[in-house]
C-alpha cells in the first residue's frame, strides 16, 4: 500500500495526471523522490506515441514539432516551467542571494521570466522541427526524460537547501536521503548507459550535456542562491531537457554534414 501511495505522491506533485490523493505523511514521502523518474517514463512513452502517430499519419513538420513541445508541458502541468520562470527573474536581478530568494517567493511573473520563456519555447520548437525521429533518436529522447528527473531528485537529496520552507525542503527532509541518493545514482547510471547504447555517440553527447547542466546547476544554486530550492529544481530540469535535445539534434546534423 505504501509503495503505491509513494508513487501517487510523486505523480500528484510532479504531473497533471489524474491520481489518487493520499494524505502526505512521513511514510509515503520517504521515497517519493525515487518515484520521480517514473513521471519521466510516462513523458517518454507519450513522446514515443506522438512520434509513431506522426509517422503513421505523415503529419506536417510544424505540427509534429508543436506536439513535441507541448506534450511534456501538458503532462507535468507546467510545474517545472514555473520554477524556470521564477529562477530566470531572480538570475536577471543580479541581486545578493537573499534578495534572489525573495524574488523566487514572489508570485508575480516579471519581464525577464516572460522573455526567457519565449526564448525557451522558440529554441525548443526550432529544435523539435529539425529533430529527426528515427528509432534511436526517439528512444534516446524517451530516456532523457528519466535521466533529467533522476538528476533532479538526486540534487534534492544531496544539495544543501537554501531555506527551511517550500516543496524542496518538504521532500528533502521527509526523505531517507542516503537510500534515495543511492537509488537515484543507480537510475542515473542506468539511464546514462541506456543513452550510450541506444544512441551511440549521440547518446553519449546527450549524457555529457545533462551532466554539464547538473554541474552548472550546483554551481548556480550554491554561489548565487545559497542552496537549492524547488524553483531551482524546475529550472534545472527544463535546461537539462533542452540541452539534451540540442545535443541530439547537433549530432544528427553532424552526421548529415559528414
Amino acid at each position: 500500500m505504501i509503495f503505491f501511495q509513494t508513487i501517487a505522491v510523486a505523480f500528484a506533485m510532479f504531473s497533471a495526471l489524474p491520481m489518487p490523493q493520499p494524505e502526505w505523511n512521513a511514510r509515503n514521502m520517504r521515497y517519493a523522490m525515487c518515484a520521480f523518474p517514473l513521471v519521466g517514463v510516462v513523458v517518454g512513452l507519450v513522446w514515443w506515441g506522438w512520434s509513431a502517430l506522426c509517422g503513421a499519419l505523415a503529419l506536417p513538420v510544424l505540427l509534429r514539432a508543436a506536439g513535441y513541445c507541448l506534450f511534456p508541458v501538458l503532462i507535468t502541468g507546467g510545474i517545472h516551467l514555473d520554477g524556470y520562470a521564477d529562477t530566470s527573474d531572480a538570475l536577471a536581478s543580479c541581486a545578493p542571494p537573499e534578495r534572489k530568494q525573495e524574488i523566487l517567493k514572489d508570485s508575480h511573473c516579471g519581464a525577464f521570466a516572460v522573455i526567457r520563456l519565449c526564448t525557451y519555447f522558440t529554441a525548443s520548437f526550432a529544435l523539435c522541427a529539425v529533430y529527426r525521429p528515427d528509432r534511436a533518436a526517439v528512444a534516446c529522447m524517451a530516456v532523457s526524460f528519466v535521466l533529467s528527473r533522476a538528476l533532479s531528485g538526486l540534487a534534492v537529496a544531496s544539495f544543501p537547501l537554501a531555506r527551511d520552507t517550500g516543496l524542496a525542503h518538504a521532500f528533502a527532509t521527509a526523505a531517507d536521503r542516503k537510500r534515495v541518493r543511492n537509488a537515484l545514482v543507480i537510475v542515473v547510471i542506468a539511464a546514462s548507459a541506456a543513452l550510450c547504447v541506444l544512441g551511440g555517440v549521440g547518446g553519449a553527447v546527450m549524457t555529457a550535456a545533462a551532466l554539464c547542466v547538473f554541474w552548472y546547476y550546483h554551481r548556480t544554486a550554491m554561489k548565487l542562491f545559497g542552496g537549492l530550492s524547488g524553483d531551482l529544481a524546475g529550472w534545472f530540469l527544463q535546461k537539462a531537457e533542452l540541452w539534451m535535445l540540442a545535443a541530439l539534434v547537433l549530432c544528427q546534423c553532424g552526421r548529415a554534414w559528414l
